[in-house]
């Protein structure tokens, strides 16, 4: 399946979809990123995938800049859109044209710590257990429908950084197997319902 990925920052799981693109029947058509300073837009140079960088701040309005957004988009005709860190809340007219082909990773274990500093979050609640979750991208932030997730458990001694790492680990693991099912037709979003494997879950 061709894909689109959106990034704003380092992009290791964009990095984790390069290595295993060929795998999970991922044909990268293009990374956009809304800074253009983002280290995954070099990542993506450097497997020569085509990059664009456009800088919200040179727009208005949210709707300005999705609508933008949208127009490259829409060039390369994706049936997947993944967001692999994207920092920017979309428009509920963005997310509706695109519902049911666009995913998101976020980490955390949704419905817990929606938005960011998600580990300090949990480390500051006392949390036993940390993650991650890949869902599908609606209207409400970070409250798409959720269709998978890997736990860590949080040790005594767990600052932010070594938390994060940890789980980023398996944030490397579990978007390409997602995005895989995704690519193989096994994977849907109908009314609001996952459905794998025509079960609706």
């Amino acid at each position: 399946m061709k894909g689109v990925v959106l990034i704003s920052g380092s992009g290791s799981n964009l990095q984790s979809l390069i290595d295993n693109a060929e795998k999970i029947d991922l044909d990268i058509q293009a990374v956009i990123s809304n800074k253009e300073d983002a280290y995954g837009l070099k990542r993506a140079q450097s497997a020569n995938i085509s990059t664009h960088a456009i800088n919200h701040k040179n727009f208005d309005t949210r709707e300005k800049f999705d609508q933008s957004l949208s127009q490259i988009i829409d060039q390369y005709q994706p049936d997947i859109i993944i967001l692999a860190g994207f920092m920017r809340i979309l428009t509920s007219e963005f997310t509706q044209k695109y519902a049911g082909k666009m995913l998101n990773i976020h980490p955390s274990l949704l419905p817990k710590f929606q938005g960011l500093n998600t580990h300090q979050r949990a480390l500051d609640a006392g949390e036993c257990e940390h993650g991650v979750s890949v869902h599908f991208v609606t209207s409400e932030l970070d409250g798409g429908p959720v269709i998978a997730q890997a736990r860590v458990q949080v040790l005594a001694d767990d600052t932010v950084e070594s938390l994060a790492q940890r789980v980023l680990t398996e944030e490397h693991k579990l978007f390409p197997k997602v995005v895989h099912c995704f690519t193989q037709g096994r994977l849907s979003l109908n009314d609001n319902c996952i459905v794998v494997d025509d079960k609706c879950l």
